[in-house]
């Protein structure tokens, strides 16, 4: 939970509703509005993995139509690090704006236009006791991700160079290819913790694909999970796919147009007695 990490995500959406019915039964998702953060007339409904303690991302309701989805950095101070982002090459989508006593945030555009957002929480009692459930459920998760969680986050990317030098700069990120990745272009994002949380798809060669920043859920079936979502009205847009260590993985795209990424662990070699 320090600044420069990757917590939360948001689905902005002209219809909440379709995009509670694609993701509840696909994922398991429990929803509930948020009475703080709904205003004028718009809702702002909260996403909970299957036996979470606490929300992992939001539905935001968008009224003029748009369908976007963004991650979302933890920062110690949104106004400064929303100039500094300017300066680095990021563009203003959402100005500062504060939301009741709950959280100040700005959405911005990163130099290959992928959206994403930052936010500071605040220091209230109630929702410092929710960030204390919060960060007990990332200790647990560590043991291994919860089921229809958000556990990875992934940029794609056809500048690697830009989107590294932003990045690192932005938020202190470091960049590591993944060796596991069986050759494919792949590097993990560190955002300041021991192992990484997301990664970085250079999509320069043959048969890459778009610019792109996406959640990523993990489940124990990708290509019965992927099955389903094309059934419901997803799009496939790769995989699945796999690494030679076992970990499965597709990217797709929900009925709304919001992309998202689906993966499954490496199953774990049987214990030798």
């Amino acid at each position: 939970m320090s600044p420069g990490s990757v917590v939360w995500f948001e689905i902005g959406t002209a219809d909440p509703q379709a995009v509670q019915e694609f993701y509840g039964p696909l994922l398991g998702w429990t929803f509930e509005t948020d009475p703080d953060s709904s205003a004028r007339g718009r809702a702002y409904i909260r996403i909970l993995a299957p036996g979470a303690p606490w929300p992992m991302g939001a539905i935001q309701q968008d009224a003029a139509g748009g369908e976007v989805v963004n991650l979302s950095v933890m920062s110690a101070d949104v106004r400064d690090d929303v100039e500094r982002l300017k300066r680095l090459g990021a563009k203003v989508v959402v100005p500062v704006t504060a939301v009741g006593e709950v959280t100040v945030f700005a959405r911005l555009a990163d130099p290959r236009d992928n959206t994403f957002a930052v936010f500071s929480r605040t220091a209230s009692k109630d929702l410092a006791e929710r960030a204390a459930a919060t960060e007990e459920h990332i200790e647990q998760a560590a043991q291994g991700p919860a089921l229809g969680g958000f556990a990875w986050f992934e940029i794609g990317t056809n500048d690697p160079e830009v989107t590294k030098e932003f990045y690192g700069r932005a938020f202190g990120w470091r960049f590591e290819k993944d060796d596991s990745a069986g050759g494919k272009p792949y590097f993990n994002i560190f955002t300041g913790n021991e192992w990484p949380s997301g990664g970085m798809y250079d999509h320069c060669g043959p048969g890459g694909g778009g610019d792109y920043a996406m959640p990523s859920f993990v489940v124990t079936d990708v290509p019965d999970t992927v099955a389903r979502a094309a059934e419901t009205g997803a799009t496939i847009e790769h995989g699945p796919d796999g690494n030679p260590d076992g970990l499965v993985f597709a990217r797709l795209v929900d009925p709304r147009g919001n992309r998202f990424g689906l993966f499954s662990m490496p199953a774990e070699p049987p214990v030798s007695v």
